[in-house]
């Protein structure tokens, strides 16, 4: 696949890394030459110093052979019109842009991308996604993330365990055996920052942080048997005042009303333009790093401290001192990822990173069969696909234990119609199933071609 990926921020280089792994053809555009140097010598792809928008720039980039353009620059005027351009001049077949402008995102303007006014095959807004993540956290306090598969039927759930798991020092084989409702099923480990495809005999051990795949309906018993709460948090300190934290904000009133909000912000005039757009949340002008302000916004009484504003470091701190004076849990935005090796050390629940929610809305459209969802793990380390089972795909009518997949790919949950299956050795797939798939990156290619080629590929 030809590529061409305007911009070499976080996420350019992200994703262009991702695709450059899987043997496809990466252009980078961008005007900071910098920027395009630091890509260049980590991965093996072509860049091009230049603005993203323009025909001759883009003409040069490939665009005529292009199969997909990506601009995520920093502007989001210069990736609708580079989507523009590619599809008027070079009519590319697929054109993705990141628009954080809320405006663009809003009900009413929506048409401007659905009757393809501007063609763009996919609008991705990192703020939304952030927004859900966090939302996410308040329904389910007890897991670190929580994404949603076909309309919630299945649930990948990521938790960190504690001394106090039951289930530790378990055979995952026996999980079915001592609760066979359960309907849930761990995909991955997480030990010492290294990452294992359990099998029937591997044991939990205290701090591994796991991924498990469940029926979406029975995630609070998936989550009591794994020894973490239930109870949905109802009193949310939100530190920080952009747009991001608004949103958030915003989301949680919609989502979780019986919720209650405290948001900080340092700038007064921003925290009273936040006030005014929210409906039911306070907000109170101060710094979050000081200790009054965290105790006149009640910290000793929350639930949940989301720092959100636009510095990593801040938002560490914060995150900190909010669970040293007594807030229940903490999660911390982090745009970039040198703190990473850190996180695991502090007293930090959750991690949501920006970066790794837009890379993920991103591979949906690069991945090659029906695909309708990918979550990326640990910065690309493992994917999480659902996708439909087509009719060419060999896995149709035969039980999958006489089709072994390879190694690091898990059939994770099957789901016909509303009904969910936990499969197992003797689990057949039909045309038409829509399938959960775990798979270590560098197997990715491989379940491409599983579920989209006839039997002629083994």
């Amino acid at each position: 696949m030809n590529v061409i990926v305007c911009g070499a921020g976080e996420v350019g280089f992200s994703i262009s890394r991702h695709l450059s792994n899987e043997d496809n053809t990466i252009t980078v555009i961008d005007q900071d030459k910098e920027r395009l140097e630091k890509i260049s010598n980590k991965l093996d792809i072509r860049t091009l110093v230049g603005y993203a928008s323009h025909p001759n720039v883009l003409s040069e980039a490939g665009a005529d052979n292009a199969d997909m353009l990506i601009a995520v620059t920093q502007s989001d005027e210069i990736n609708m019109i580079s989507c523009q351009v590619a599809q008027t001049l070079f009519s590319v077949p697929i054109k993705i842009a990141r628009v954080r402008a809320e405006v663009f995102n809003e009900a009413e303007n929506t048409n401007l991308f659905d009757t393809g006014s501007i063609p763009i095959d996919a609008i991705i807004s990192p703020e939304q996604e952030v927004a859900k993540s966090f939302t996410r956290l308040v329904a389910v306090p007890g897991a670190k993330d929580l994404i949603s598969f076909d309309n919630d039927l299945v649930r990948l759930i990521q938790i960190t365990l504690s001394e106090d798991c039951p289930v530790l020092n378990t055979p995952l084989g026996q999980l079915t055996e001592l609760f066979p409702d359960l309907g849930a099923r761990v995909v991955y480990i997480v030990r010492n920052e290294e990452g294992i495809v359990p099998d029937k005999l591997s044991q939990m051990k205290s701090g591994d942080n796991i991924y498990i795949i469940a029926e979406s309906e029975k995630t609070d018993r998936v989550l009591s048997v794994f020894g973490k709460e239930t109870a949905r948090a109802r009193r949310i300190v939100i530190i920080g005042g952009g747009t991001t934290a608004l949103n958030v904000a915003k989301s949680i009133e919609k989502n979780e009303p019986q919720s209650k909000v405290t948001l900080i912000e340092n700038d007064k005039n921003r925290a009273e333009n936040i006030a005014n757009e929210l409906e039911k949340s306070i907000v109170l002008h101060g710094d979050a790093l000081d200790k009054e302000v965290l105790e006149e916004a009640k910290i000793e009484q929350a639930d949940f401290a989301f720092a959100v504003t636009g510095n990593d470091e801040i938002n560490i701190l914060s995150s900190i001192l909010a669970k040293k004076y007594g807030c229940h849990s903490s999660a911390v935005l982090l745009a970039g990822d040198k703190y990473n090796p850190l996180i695991s050390s502090l007293d930090i629940d959750a991690v949501v990173n920006p970066r790794e929610l837009t890379v993920s809305r991103i591979l949906r459209y690069v991945r090659k069969g029906q695909v309708f969802q990918v979550q990326s793990l640990r910065e690309g380390e493992a994917e999480v696909i659902e996708l439909e089972a087509m009719e060419s795909s060999v896995l149709i009518g035969v039980p999958l234990k006489n089709k072994p997949l390879p190694e690091g790919v898990v059939i994770a949950a099957v789901i016909r119609g509303k009904n969910v299956i936990l499969p197992d050795g003797g689990t057949m797939i039909e045309i038409g199933d829509k399938v959960i798939v775990f798979s270590r990156h560098d197997a990715v290619s491989e379940i491409e071609k599983i579920f989209s080629v006839g039997i002629g590929f083994y």
